[in-house]
């Protein structure tokens, strides 16, 4: 990609066309926003910044800057999506030495987190709260999501196909283009392709609401379907019942904890939610796990000392 651009280029330049030649058509649409997300930041940061001046300190600079509005894991993410591109730059021989390397990543006092998942008994007071009547509703949503764990848009591109009443199981191989025109997508990741055994009471509902409907066609969508209106609903209810206010997304957070605390392993949880990895499981429930461990710690004592 050297062959029309020189040291003496504009940085943001480089980046811009880095991003166009390298990742368009090549990630998924989320992803490719985040790239123009922190091109639109590096214009602001560093508008003329040629490439040969792209020093330790510089881009040390620019991630500094960067970090005063925002918090450590948003800069954290900034630098690699910048990263990959600066490194490329060394690779062309328009930048002498890795400027990323020890890089330094500051941000932010992070806000106070919302909880993002309800505990058992508040669960429990939610799905007794929901209104499930013989049309499909926002509420059914909230519940399929609650007991299955799916992601918002997995939960949408589901069809009757996808229910076997016989064997109480749900199986997930597409998601819903809701943040665009709408349609079938792939799934997340080829882990994201899965069956999920579901619990005999959800199957007899669905059964019933989903009893002459077009096998293959979407049951939840009717036009435009946004996560703003779900999460509207879902706060409407965590309100009324005093409980904490959490996301659809917040759902998937409290099928995965709960599992966890009720003895589930990692790997099971990882299988069920989908995740590529029981990394990212571990990662995202880490404070369940050291919940976990903690309690672990008092079984192992009592067990050693039973032993006399």
């Amino acid at each position: 990609m050297n062959a029309d651009m020189g040291k003496n280029e504009v940085f943001v330049n480089y980046y811009a066309k880095w991003i166009h030649v390298y990742k368009e058509g090549a990630v998924r649409d989320v992803t490719m926003n985040k790239y123009r997300m922190t091109l639109s930041w590096v214009k602001k940061l560093a508008p003329d910044l040629q490439i040969q001046d792209m020093t330790r300190m510089a881009y040390q600079q620019i991630l500094n800057d960067y970090a005063a509005v925002h918090e450590r894991q948003t800069t954290l993410d900034f630098h690699h999506h910048l990263k990959c591109a600066v490194l490329d730059a060394v690779d062309d021989g328009l930048i002498a030495r890795d400027p990323t390397r020890k890089a330094i990543i500051k941000g932010k006092t992070p806000r106070e987190k919302k909880k993002k998942y309800l505990n058992q008994f508040e669960l429990h007071r939610l799905l007794t709260h929901l209104t499930l009547g013989d049309s499909v509703s926002w509420d059914w949503l909230i519940w399929l999501i609650a007991k299955s764990g799916l992601r918002f848009s997995e939960a949408l591109a589901m069809t009757p196909d996808d229910f076997d009443f016989s064997r109480q199981m749900i199986s997930v191989n597409k998601t819903w283009d809701y943040k665009g025109s709408g349609g079938f997508l792939p799934t997340k990741n080829q882990s994201s392709v899965r069956t999920i055994q579901m619990d005999w009471q959800t199957m007899t509902r669905f059964a019933a609401l989903l009893k002459g409907r077009p096998g293959q066609e979407p049951f939840f969508v009717r036009g435009r379907a946004h996560n703003s209106t779900a999460n509207a609903i879902l706060s409407r209810h965590c309100r009324q019942l005093g409980i904490p206010v959490i996301s659809i997304h917040g759902l998937r957070h409290t099928h995965a904890s709960l599992l966890l605390f009720a003895g589930v392993s990692i790997a099971s949880v990882a299988r069920r939610l989908g995740h590529a990895s029981m990394t990212t499981t571990q990662k995202t429930y880490l404070h369940v796990i050291r919940e976990l461990e903690s309690r672990d710690i008092d079984t192992v004592m009592r067990f050693l000392s039973s032993l006399g």
